[in-house]
C-alpha cells in the first residue's frame, strides 16, 4: 500500500493546478509528459535527458506508425538506457 501510495504522490500534489490547464487538449498534453516523465523515473533514467533525447530523435522517424521502429525508444532499452542515464 505505502509504494502505490508513494506512487501517485506527485500526481496527487500536482492536483490543483492541473485545474488551470485552461483546456482538454492541455489537460491531456500535460498526461502525456507526467507518463513520460513517471516512465523514465521507474526505469532509472533522468527524465529531463529521456524527454530531450525523445524530441531530439523521434522528429528523425520516417514514419511514427511502425511499432518496431519506435520500440526503440521505449525506457528499457540498451540504446535508451545509454543515452539517458
Amino acid at each position: 500500500n505505502n509504494l502505490a501510495e508513494r506512487a501517485i504522490k506527485s500526481l496527487v500534489i500536482g492536483r490543483k493546478n492541473w485545474l488551470f490547464c485552461q483546456s482538454f487538449n492541455g489537460a491531456q498534453s500535460s498526461a502525456i509528459i507526467l507518463s513520460l516523465i513517471e516512465t523514465a523515473e521507474r526505469n532509472g533514467l533522468d527524465p529531463e535527458k529521456h524527454l530531450v533525447y525523445l524530441l531530439s530523435n523521434l522528429p528523425n522517424e520516417s514514419t511514427l506508425t511502425d511499432k518496431e521502429a519506435l520500440s526503440a525508444y521505449l525506457p528499457w532499452t540498451k540504446t535508451t538506457q545509454a543515452n539517458c542515464r
